[in-house]
């Protein structure tokens, strides 16, 4: 029998960290003992049937209090710095709600204090953790495609538009629309796949003109981008093309 302890697990957010709990009550070394949301009402709701006794509006109280092991950061995107870089100054493992911050700049400084610390950051791209994704890798390395000189990835959702009034089409709170939000997924998916080159420069561009009528019509807020579609071409002379939308008006849903 293992003579290793339990981690000590806490999460932030209970939206997408709802899931994050649930994943780890899965796994039989990690102790979810603690969870935050600045929600009062969703806190009490979700960590009830959770089945977490710890609970906190304050993250970085929990931060200050409960000996974590590792976080989970599943806020909106805006938290993502400030509170990764609270939970690695803690003495915490973090594992990241993608996007990994609202720019580059941020994502740099996160990564470069997971280094000061010694602790691992994570970003939750879990699309790279697929039966499918696994098995194309394998024949990408087996080299079963060859030379990888052009890719294509696209999530076009068909009429999903995030509720309106919410964080998600606030560019403030999530620093950007369906690309922040799906096109992350697809981009990283398809560097690992192509074994990372490195990007020499990219062209894009962003469109919100299906929401925008939407906006008129019911005079919420929403400052975001439906659309988005890009070229990115690499040291190597690869191209890969983008593309996320979350109101593509198709017959159905396409994640390719």
């Amino acid at each position: 029998m293992s003579s290793e302890r339990n981690l000590r697990v806490g999460v932030i957010g209970l939206g997408a960290g709802r899931g994050h709990v649930l994943r780890y009550k899965d796994h039989p070394r990690a102790d979810v003992v603690a969870v935050a949301d600045a929600n009062a009402a969703l806190l009490d709701e979700r960590a009830e049937v959770l089945g977490v006794a710890l609970r906190y509006t304050d993250p970085l109280e929990m931060l200050r209090k409960e000996k974590l092991d590792i976080v989970s950061v599943a806020t909106p995107n805006k938290f993502h710095y400030p509170l990764t870089l609270a939970a690695l100054e803690a003495g915490c493992h973090v594992l990241c709600e993608k996007p990994i911050a609202l720019n580059a700049s941020e994502g740099r400084q996160m990564v470069a204090a997971a280094k000061r610390a010694q602790k691992r950051l994570m970003v939750n791209f879990s699309f790279r953790f697929t039966d499918q994704s696994w098995a194309l890798k394998q024949q990408v390395e087996a080299g079963v495609l060859g030379d990888v000189y052009f890719g294509r990835t696209v999530w076009h959702r068909r009429r999903g538009l995030p509720k309106f009034g919410g964080w998600f089409g606030q560019k403030e709170l999530s620093g950007g629309g369906a690309l922040i939000d799906l096109g992350v997924h697809r981009l990283d998916l398809a560097l690992w796949l192509m074994g990372h080159p490195r990007p020499v420069y990219a062209m894009a561009g962003t469109y919100n003109h299906i929401a925008a009528q939407k906006v008129r019509r019911e005079n919420e807020l929403f400052d975001v981008e439906d659309l988005a579609a890009g070229t990115v071409r690499f040291d190597n002379g690869a191209l890969l093309v983008v593309e996320a939308s979350w109101a593509a008006n198709r017959s159905r849903s396409r994640n390719t």
